[in-house]
């Protein structure tokens, strides 16, 4: 107080902005020893490191508490004692255990309710933990819940999963507990979700899409085409997918194995277009973060059922790149069919669909994703995640109902050719010119600018859908073969963070 460290006010408190060598703003934090301001070290903390490689909620949690240094201290001091006072006032407060847990995940976001945490850790091991604390949480002796589980020589109070709230909830998990899985491979599954839908639910790390999505997307559709009525693509994790799997494109990139990444980029292209030309109706059901190769999927499915929260945008061009599987392709054909009429001015469309694309547009919500493109006027919201996939099958079943006919090959899409080109690239060049673009983001932005004009086109004319998906895998392999991008990629992997160089 003395010295005016007050925080804002004085600009200077806990933290200090600091301009650097290249003029850009930093946070420096306060030195405790010193009272001297230095600049952020990023700690290092074993067990939180170990954990970032789980992608089971529960082995990490359960990790992380018995862990021997801060961050196991941390949770054993924090999180203990706030698991024990939820078990004493829960009996007051709720029906079951079972809302609490659906309350704090629906609610607060939670991953894991308060009791699905006691019985990942162990309830004997979170009460010696609380109790070792101590504080207000344990002053009244043990609670009595937990009494009874101990009592019964238990140390969970479930042996299973929280079960749905309502019978028809959490379809998918009920038909994996039933072993309706019909094949399954280290990304993805295809379930059998009765009535003759199937279901190809992703599980890779943050549901990445790799040669194993694609393959078992493909062999959704012909099992759905060849025994069922409908395919429903879409999990019960919180997020529907990250988008592609980036380590596999970028060793590929620096091994020059071009003509893998060309094979893979084919690959995905076809896997899309498999979805949109199927025989019966595929209805795609994202949540959470439906990002890059998540976003084109969807884009390619006859029907969207998106959960009210999700989050949709191809963004590709934030690791030096563009929507390679048909992203690029769809937005423009997307923009040009909502011309009122064949003779308007497709400019002001497509630029809206660029923007997106260029600017790398992420949606707030499902609704948003209808304003940004990505969803188009006949797909719905489901706001109960849980009702998601059984929602997503009853619009798949509706369609087929109604005489579901696959769509005819777009061989003559219109587009805009050299006036539209020039204008976005105008858009681009003074973007870049006013240094809200860097030397990268214009290259990038051009390639994109390339595909919504239809390429060479020299005046406004049709074009095949082919043609566009070949303008989108020429970009796509030029851009991988520019330093920056794999420089963007690498700080991407590295930080979760896009790179602006």
């Amino acid at each position: 107080i003395e010295r005016g460290l007050l925080g804002e006010k004085t600009g200077k408190g806990f933290y200090e902005r600091r301009k650097n060598s290249a003029g850009e703003s930093e946070i420096w934090t306060l030195d405790f020893d010193t009272l001297d301001y230095r600049a952020k070290q990023s700690p290092r903390i074993p067990s939180i490191e170990a954990g970032k490689s789980m992608d089971d909620v529960r082995q990490r949690v359960r990790q992380l508490f018995n862990a021997k240094d801060k961050a196991g201290q941390f949770l054993r001091e924090t999180l203990a004692p706030t698991l024990v006072y939820a078990a004493r006032v829960t009996p007051d407060i709720a029906h079951s255990l079972d809302d609490v847990d659906r309350v704090m995940r629906w609610g607060f976001a939670w991953e894991l309710g308060p009791f699905e945490l006691l019985d990942a850790i162990g309830v004997r091991e979170v009460l010696d933990a609380a109790q070792a604390a101590g504080g207000h949480a344990v002053e009244a002796g043990v609670p009595p819940i937990i009494q009874q589980v101990l009592d019964a020589r238990r140390n969970s109070f479930r042996d299973g999963l929280v079960p749905s709230a309502a019978p028809g909830l959490l379809i998918l998990r009920s038909a994996r507990e039933r072993n309706r899985i019909i094949r399954k491979n280290s990304g993805a599954s295809l379930i059998d979700l009765d009535d003759g839908v199937f279901c190809v639910e992703f599980h890779s790390k943050m549901n990445a899409i790799g040669g194993d999505t694609m393959q078992m997307l493909q062999a959704g559709v012909k099992e759905a085409a060849k025994n069922g009525r409908a395919l429903v693509v879409g999990n019960d994790a919180p997020n529907f997918s990250a988008g592609a799997n980036l380590m596999l494109v970028l060793l590929e990139a620096q091994e020059g194995n071009w003509d893998e990444i060309n094979l893979g980029i084919r690959s995905f292209q076809q896997t899309t277009m498999m979805l949109r030309y199927s025989d019966v109706p595929v209805v795609v059901a994202p949540a959470g973060l439906a990002l890059g190769g998540g976003t084109e999927i969807a884009l390619h499915a006859d029907r969207v059922q998106a959960a009210a929260e999700t989050y949709m945008g191809l963004v590709e061009v934030g690791v030096g790149l563009i929507p390679g599987g048909g992203g690029t392709k769809e937005m423009l054909v997307r923009a040009m069919s909502a011309m009122p009429t064949p003779h308007s001015d497709p400019l002001p469309y497509v630029q809206r669909a660029f923007e997106a694309v260029a600017l790398a547009k992420v949606s707030a919500s499902g609704p948003d994703a209808r304003r940004l493109g990505y969803l188009s006027a006949t797909d719905s919201f489901t706001m109960n995640r849980e009702r998601l996939i059984a929602d997503a099958k009853a619009v798949a079943l509706a369609r087929a109902r109604d005489g579901y006919v696959k769509p005819p090959p777009r061989t003559a899409i219109p587009v805009g050719g050299a006036s539209v080109g020039a204008a976005l690239k105008l858009g681009v060049h003074l973007a870049w010119r006013a240094g809200r673009a860097s030397d990268h983001d214009a290259l990038i932005a051009r390639k994109v600018a390339h595909i919504f004009a239809g390429g060479d086109a020299p005046h406004a004319t049709m074009v095949s859908e082919q043609y566009l998906l070949d303008l989108e895998r020429e970009a796509f392999l030029s851009l991988l073969g520019e330093r920056k991008t794999l420089e963007r990629i690498q700080y991407t992997l590295k930080t979760g963070k896009p790179l602006r160089n």
